[in-house]
């Protein structure tokens, strides 16, 4: 983004706050919601994000006396999705499910289409998921030593999947293949569940997606666990390590996601929205569902939120750094 172009949306941005008197404000919030909310998520129906967002979705619409219809815009690795909630009307009626792949976005795509940081209010961080290294169910390949061994004698000989460049499951590969000093080939899919069925029907022979996408491919007997890669074993697989415990400390790679609006929502509004998702998290039967999925309730208010983007972008720069992967 260039000096002037910045100068321009922070000009317009000011100018609009000008012409938009409080009283129109407070009118506005105070007869909201009057019609149904659009929740986009801006990946595939089944993956991770989509399932977090429908179970908070069911507990929210009660509490704001409107349903919320989650909508799938998935592709180009969320940014379709992203552009099409920046650009809508800052009244409450427009969410996104946003995340950790939205802020690596920002560094590994040259041109998003938006900006994470300006475009959107972050209102607050709803659930966090580990990602799970996986094989088919009945690989020769049982343990992450016998996965890396493999791939110190051939190297570059096993290909793996992601969900697409510069999600969790690609990201988390190429630094577990850096600190291991040893090469595979990425093959990236379009979503989370399809990289899963690319494992699965041995198109590949391992991935890292989000354990919520995989548990029940593991659950099934579909998949082999060979690692969580996050800082504890997950409650749902109690007996597969942490990358940390097979060897690879240093290795820590989750995944969160959150709640935004467009950038310009007012006060009162982005209050009420942020107010009736936090009190959903809290409730057991969330919880419990979130957990069922492979995920946990990871609540945050909207500053801790926002930090998280930065502090990710700052991650995802580091390992693109250690891994020699280039901005696309």
């Amino acid at each position: 983004m260039t000096i002037n172009h910045t100068r321009r949306t922070v000009c317009r941005a000011a100018l609009a706050s000008l012409l938009v008197p409080a009283t129109a404000t407070r009118v506005l919030a105070a007869g909201w919601p009057e019609r149904p909310i659009k929740w986009v998520v801006p990946y595939a129906a089944g993956t991770g994000p989509d399932i977090t967002a429908r179970i908070i979705a069911e507990a929210v619409g009660p509490m704001l006396g409107t349903p919320i219809i989650v909508e799938n815009r998935a592709g180009a690795g969320g940014n379709i999705g992203a552009k099409l909630v920046a650009r809508a009307e800052p009244d409450g009626y427009t969410w996104l499910y946003s995340g950790a792949p939205m802020a690596a976005g920002m560094v590994l795509y040259a041109h998003p289409g938006y900006d994470a940081l300006r475009d959107f209010r972050h209102l607050g961080r709803i659930s966090s998921s580990d990602t799970l290294l996986v094989v088919p169910a009945d690989s020769p390949l049982t343990t992450l030593k016998a996965l890396l061994d493999k791939l110190r004698a051939s190297p570059g000989a096993l290909d793996y999947a992601s969900g697409g460049v510069g999600t969790p499951s690609h990201l988390g590969v190429e630094l577990l293949l850096t600190a291991a000093g040893v090469k595979a080939t990425h093959v990236p899919y379009k979503s989370a569940g399809e990289s899963v069925n690319a494992v699965i029907g041995k198109q590949v022979d391992f991935a890292m997606p989000i354990l919520g996408v995989a548990y029940p491919q593991v659950k099934g007997g579909k998949l082999r666990a060979l690692a969580v890669c996050g800082a504890h074993r997950s409650p749902v697989l109690p007996t597969v390590p942490t990358l940390a415990e097979t060897g690879m400390p240093g290795v820590d790679l989750s995944s969160w996601g959150g709640i935004s609006v467009p950038a310009g929502t007012p006060d009162p509004i982005a209050a009420r929205i942020a107010d009736a998702v936090q009190r959903a998290i809290a409730q057991p039967p969330v919880v419990q569902a979130l957990e069922r999925n492979g995920g946990r309730a990871d609540p945050s208010n909207a500053a801790t939120y926002q930090l998280a983007f930065q502090q990710e972008m700052t991650r995802t720069r580091d390992i693109m750094r250690k891994t020699g992967i280039k901005p696309m």
